[in-house]
């Protein structure tokens, strides 16, 4: 069966295919939406939703996903800039956030999946330098909160509670589980 990652991001392609996936990718050109007003499950679920309907490839399995950080209830995506990726370290510094990735999964007959997994990130107590020093060592631009847990993860983060990879982009349990619901039989090695 021909799967597709309907996704650009390294990321999602490491954790596919560290779990053994064989797919191809095609990066999906939907426009995110930004409407907080759906919560953090529907609006994830939502631009993963419009990612996979944004790439038909029939006959295939089409697999997108959408991660975003929450504090509070407000969404934070990718910073515009590093000022803003200043302020949003600053606002999750010393807190604990959720990040949630909304996945859909179109199979080969066009029916769609939705599901989002969502883990718990508390992090550390974070002054001007802390933040100047971690963004001085990674590219937070095209991250959600501005901050990529493999990047360097460990000088921001103190713990998290759920799925390390749902912090990296994508459940990859739960994708594994999806497949083998539509007929392919997943194994995690």
């Amino acid at each position: 069966m021909r799967i597709v990652l309907a996704s650009g991001s390294p990321r999602r392609r490491e954790l596919l295919a560290a779990a053994g996936l064989s797919f191809e990718v095609i990066a999906s050109p939907a426009e995110e939406i930004h409407d907080a007003a759906l919560g953090m499950a529907g609006l994830c679920e939502e631009n993963a939703r419009l990612k996979a309907a944004a790439v038909p490839v029939p006959g295939a399995v089409v697999i997108a996903a959408d991660t975003l950080v929450f504090i509070e209830g407000e969404p934070l995506g990718k910073p515009k800039d590093m000022a803003e990726a200043s302020g949003m370290l600053r606002k999750l510094a010393g807190r604990t956030h959720q990040v949630c990735t909304g996945v859909c999964l179109v199979d080969a007959e066009g029916k769609i999946r939705t599901f989002h997994a969502v883990t718990d990130v508390v992090f550390r107590e974070l002054d001007e330098a802390g933040i100047s020093e971690y963004l001085a060592k990674t590219s937070p631009l095209d991250k959600a909160g501005a901050y990529g847990i493999q990047d360097h993860g460990e000088m921001i983060v103190k713990r998290i509670v759920g799925s390390y990879e749902n912090v990296m982009g994508l459940p990859v349990d739960d994708v594994l589980d999806a497949l083998a619901q539509i007929g392919l039989p997943m194994a995690r090695g």
